[in-house]
């Protein structure tokens, strides 16, 4: 193959070189030329390179350059839906979503009124014959014994009256509840979840999390509804 041939493809690439705003791409590209062009100038004239090496060597060259725009095709895209989760996840600054969580906080009913009712939700791998929920003040004792009897595979919703065993409305302030789950001699894993209000959003290297008023930080595959 004629060595001018060569030359005209070091033109055309210096060409494109100076239009293109992928500078390390085309600085590869014109460096990976100029050694092909070393090659053939220096090349033995008994024994000259082969079309099939130069269609060979441009075409890892083309492959190089293909793999470094796809890089910049898939990192392009990973910011635009970073941007799209933290646009998605601004919507739900105010409303109350059910996450991951054992805390619940119960205020001081008005006079001659019930105390408002706490909801909260039992999250299972699978069908549960036997669920029995606890609820526990600050000092670690059991104010009160839920049992839910059966519970299917997902998030099952449950609530409290504010009430402990007796039927005396509790102090205000704030309890814990613990899930014992069985599925005959069984045991069922469970994971409690309760609902808070979305304070803030944040974007961090690890994606969005949302900033709860409890103080708590969780991302939005925590979230399992809002509210």
């Amino acid at each position: 193959m004629a060595i001018s041939d060569t030359s005209s493809i070091t033109g055309q690439n210096a060409t494109s070189a100076a239009t293109s705003s992928n500078v390390s791409n085309e600085d590869s590209e014109q460096r990976f030329l100029k050694l092909l062009v070393t090659q053939l100038n220096n090349q033995d004239p008994l024994n000259p390179m082969q079309n099939a090496e130069l269609t060979s060597q441009l075409a890892q060259m083309s492959t190089v350059s293909g793999i470094e725009k796809l890089n910049s095709t898939l990192s392009g895209l990973v910011n635009q839906t970073n941007s799209n989760q933290l646009l998605q996840a601004t919507s739900l600054i105010g409303y109350n979503v059910l996450s991951p969580g054992d805390t619940l906080i119960t205020k001081a009913p008005e006079e001659g009124k019930e105390p408002a009712s706490q909801a909260f939700a039992v999250e299972l791998p699978g069908t549960a014959s036997d669920v029995d929920i606890k609820i526990v003040d600050g000092t670690g004792k059991v104010v009160r014994t839920i049992s839910a009897g059966s519970m299917t595979e997902g998030v099952n919703a449950v609530t409290w009256d504010g009430k402990d065993d007796t039927g005396a409305v509790v102090p205000a302030g704030a309890y814990r509840f613990t899930v014992d789950a069985t599925n005959g001699s069984a045991t069922v894993k469970a994971t409690s979840l309760t609902f808070s209000q979305v304070a803030a959003v944040k974007q961090g290297t690890n994606g969005v999390s949302l900033e709860l008023m409890t103080g708590n930080n969780i991302s939005l595959s925590d979230v399992r509804l809002f509210l």
